[in-house]
Parts: structure tokens; sequence; C-alpha cells
């Protein structure tokens, strides 16, 4: 093939999104303060970040905070494009494409009640309790998706988990740490809510695509920009805009 069809080729496949007849659909649920809405405006460290890199793509998106359950749904079904925030597994691996460059590393903690701390150490120390978590959710740890001595319940929202823990409706909550205290900021409970020191599973958090042809060459093209702004004084500036409440709760535990 000459030379200059196959660059002309890969120009094209690259500026395929930018001409799409219609916007590139992202959605995702709230989760401050990765991605949430304040005033009517969609905000969040990786929101930014992903609108960001899409801007210096020439990509136009549409973006759409809702439930988890229905985010999954809608990219399945090719209602959506992408899906901000995601964990990587194997079983999605067949119809969603991950960039190789992940938005966040996140850490999931255990939430308490200042007046019932419920010493957390090991795993056995939950015998009994109740715990809220999150429908849809992936939590890492196989021992904590699947142990038997404590119970989960899901609630509706992260703010609906707190407020249960608070009126005693549950012993312990598991959120992510830099989100459980940015929304117990929020909610005005940083004098009830505390948390504990051992991390429960890490994890990395993606903008992952449906598996397309097209996508798939996105993808590409997304984290390789993304890794270039991340290494940009701009990304340390905005990430360091919402780790800045997490470090102002950092000894309420």
């Amino acid at each position: 093939m000459p030379v200059a069809r196959l660059l002309l080729l890969t120009l094209l496949a690259c500026l395929g999104l930018a001409a799409r007849a219609e916007p590139l659909r992202i959605v995702s649920e709230p989760w401050a303060p990765y991605v949430y809405e304040e005033h009517g405006e969609i905000r969040g460290l990786d929101y930014e970040a992903s609108a960001e890199v899409f801007r210096r793509l020439g990509v136009e998106v549409e973006w759409s905070l809702q439930p988890w359950k229905r985010c999954l749904m809608e990219l399945e079904s090719g209602q959506a494009d992408g899906v901000l925030d995601i964990f990587h597994t194997d079983e999605r691996e067949s119809w969603m494409v991950y960039p190789a460059e992940p938005l966040s590393k996140v850490e999931f903690v255990l939430f308490h009640d200042r007046q019932r701390p419920y010493p957390f150490n090991r795993l056995d120390d939950l015998r009994g309790l109740k715990v809220g978590v999150s429908p849809g959710y992936w939590y890492a740890d196989p021992q904590f998706r699947t142990s038997p001595l404590f119970t989960r319940e899901a609630a509706p929202t992260h703010e609906a988990n707190l407020g249960k823990l608070v009126r005693d409706r549950v012993d312990l909550v598991v959120n992510d740490r830099l989100a459980g205290r940015f929304l117990i900021h929020k909610m005005g409970l940083a004098g009830k809510v505390g948390e504990h020191a051992r991390v429960i599973s890490r994890d990395r958090l993606y903008l992952s695509f449906r598996r397309t042809p097209e996508l798939e060459r996105l993808a590409g093209r997304f984290s390789a920009e993304l890794l270039r702004f991340k290494q940009e004084p701009a990304y340390a500036q905005l990430k360091s805009r919402y780790q800045a409440t997490a470090a102002s709760l950092d000894g309420n535990r």
C-alpha cells in the first residue's frame, strides 16, 4: 500500500469520532469527588480530567449521570458509548474496552458512627454486623465480597448509606476513602462519622468504552492523551483541589 494512502487511512481513523453526526454519549453515577453534579453542572476530578482529554482530541461528548445499574445496561445495549469511573474486571472484557491508563486509584475502607466504632482489624471482627454497600459496585477483595460472617445491605445512594449509619440502621459503611470523606464533609457529618485505617481493597477507576472497532481506537488515543495530561502542572492542580477536603478530614478517624 502506498505510504500516502496509508497515512490518509490512519488520519481518517483518528478523525472518525470527531466527525460523528452525534456526540459521544458517556454515562456515570454521581460519586463525589470523582464525578457529581453541583448547581446544575457536572464536576469532579475524573470528569474534568476526561472532559479535558476529549477536548484535546476534538471529540464532542454528551454526559449523563444516572443510577449505576442503568449505566451498565445502557452501555451493554448500545445506548451509551462509554461509562466513567468503572473498575476493570475480566467478565467485562468481552463487551468493554479499557484504556491502558486509569483515571484514579481508590482504596475502600469502612466508615463507622463515632458512638459505635466497632474495631476492625480482621474480617472476623465483622461477624454478625450489617455493612452498607452500593448496588452493582465491585469490591476487589473476594473475601469481603463473599464472606458469610456479616450481612451486606445495599442502599440506593452513598448519601443514603451514611444516613442509615448515623440512624443505627447499619453498623458500618464501605466506601472509597476520598469519596467517603468528601461526602461526610458535604453532609455535615464530620463530628458523627469516622473511618477505620485498614484498607479493605485497592482498585483503579477507568473510562471504559463499548467494544466496537471505532471505540477501541478511541480508547488508545484517550489513554495516550490522559497520560500526557497527568504529567502537566494543570492536572496536579486539579487533583490537589479535590483532595483538599479529604486532607482536612484526615485526622477524624
